[in-house]
C-alpha cells in the first residue's frame, strides 16, 4: 500500500510539472501572438514560429496580401495579370514604390513579383537584413540587387519541373550596396569567415523563415552567384528548403 501511495504521489508531482509547463508556454505564446497558428499575419510584427507558412499560403489572388502591405505601410503598384501559355503568368504581382516602410531599393529597379514573394522581402529587410547588415558591416543597407523574378522556363537540369520563376513566385539576389558605399557580393563574398561571409549567411538563414525555399552557393553550382527566394505554396504546409 505504501509503494501504492509513493507511485500516486509520483504521478501528481509529474502531472504538476506537466501543467506547469504547459502554462508556462500558454503564457509565452500569448506574449507572442505571431507564433500562434491561428494569429493573423501582420507584416508589421517580428517574425514568429509560423509566419514562413502564413506568407507562402497568402492566396494568390493578391487581394489579402496587398491590403497587408498596405497596412504596413509598404508602397507598391499591382502589375496586370499575364498569361503566358499553360503553365506561365501572374495574377498578383506587384512592384515596389519609393517611400513608404521600405528603405532598400531593388536594382534593376520595379521587377514584377507575386504579391507573396513581396511581403516576405520587406519583412526580410525589417527583420533580418538591415539588423544583420549594422551588426556586422556597420552601415544599413540602401540596394539590393536581383537577377530577374518573373521568367518562364522550367527549373535549371529539369525540363519536367516548371520553376517558380515562372508564376513570379522567386527573386534571385545577387549582391547588397551598403549606405557607406560597400558592395556585398554572393559570388565574391560567400566564402570565408570575415564580417561580409557571416553577413550573407546570417541573411540566407534569416531568409529560411519567411520563403518556402532557400538557395545559396552551399546548394549546387547553378546557385553560385545567387540567393534563390521563392514563395512555393507547399511551404504554407511545412515543406521548406533551406540550403
Amino acid at each position: 500500500m505504501i509503494i501504492g501511495l509513493r507511485r500516486a504521489a509520483g504521478a501528481m508531482v509529474i502531472a504538476a510539472l506537466v501543467l506547469v509547463i504547459v502554462l508556462a508556454a500558454l503564457a509565452g505564446l500569448r506574449a507572442k501572438p505571431q507564433d500562434l497558428p491561428w494569429a493573423p499575419l501582420h507584416l508589421g510584427e517580428p517574425t514568429g514560429l509560423f509566419t514562413g507558412r502564413k506568407l507562402a499560403g497568402l492566396p494568390r489572388d493578391g487581394v489579402k496580401c496587398a491590403a497587408l502591405l498596405r497596412e504596413a505601410g509598404v508602397r507598391f503598384e499591382p502589375a496586370k495579370p499575364i498569361k503566358d501559355g499553360e503553365a506561365c503568368g501572374y495574377a498578383d504581382g506587384v512592384r515596389f514604390a519609393a517611400g513608404g516602410s521600405r528603405r532598400i531599393t531593388l536594382a534593376p529597379a520595379d521587377p514584377v513579383m507575386a504579391c507573396p514573394v513581396a511581403a516576405g522581402m520587406a519583412m526580410w529587410e525589417w527583420n533580418v537584413v538591415q539588423p544583420a547588415a549594422r551588426r556586422y558591416l556597420g552601415a544599413p543597407v540602401v540596394a539590393i540587387e536581383q537577377l530577374g523574378t518573373y521568367n518562364c522556363r522550367a527549373i535549371r537540369g529539369d525540363a519536367r519541373v516548371w520553376s517558380e520563376h515562372s508564376t513570379a513566385d522567386a527573386i534571385d539576389v545577387s549582391a547588397f550596396r551598403l549606405a557607406d558605399g560597400t558592395r556585398v557580393v554572393v559570388t565574391d563574398d560567400w566564402q570565408g569567415d570575415g564580417p561580409r561571409a557571416t553577413f550573407l549567411h546570417v541573411v540566407r538563414n534569416g531568409a529560411c523563415g519567411l520563403f518556402a525555399t532557400v538557395l545559396s552557393p552551399e546548394y549546387n553550382a547553378a546557385h553560385h552567384n545567387h540567393l534563390h527566394l521563392d514563395q512555393a505554396a507547399r511551404g504554407s504546409m511545412g515543406w521548406r528548403a533551406c540550403r
